[in-house]
């Protein structure tokens, strides 16, 4: 089963999902290996998960290790990523931007866990990864 928080209002339970957005230009245009892409999704879930440890949803997400729902998306270039990244620094949704160095380029986003209707309309644009 998994991770679930109290709906709001006395509402349904909310499935938590970690949404992980990695740029695709990464492997398409600039030749980055499968297992560079995949580890920069790694850094950037896991630096989200550690910036937001004592947030209730992650605490929540992380009681069932066995039932971690993440979707994985690509995002077409970095200025897509930054304009991702900007709309959810207005909107108050909790990410880390992954700069991989030392080429300092922004490579991926991650948010910490939420209810996926709190957040999937941030998404609807993008594919899932592939």
């Amino acid at each position: 089963m998994a991770a679930v928080v109290a709906g709001g209002s006395g509402g349904a339970p909310q499935r938590l999902v970690q949404y992980v957005v990695v740029r695709g230009d990464l492997q398409k245009v600039l030749a980055w290996p499968l297992g560079a892409l995949v580890a920069q999704a790694c850094h950037a879930a896991t630096a989200a998960i550690h910036l937001h440890y004592s947030h209730p949803h992650t605490c929540a997400y992380l009681q069932e290790l066995d039932c971690m729902h993440k979707v994985v998306l690509e995002a077409p270039d970095e200025g897509s990523l930054t304009t991702l990244a900007g709309t959810l620094t207005q909107e108050n949704i909790d990410h880390k931007v992954w700069i991989e160095q030392p080429e300092n380029i922004a490579t991926c986003i991650a948010l910490r866990p939420y209810p996926k209707e709190e957040v999937h309309r941030y998404f609807k644009k993008l594919k899932l990864l592939k």
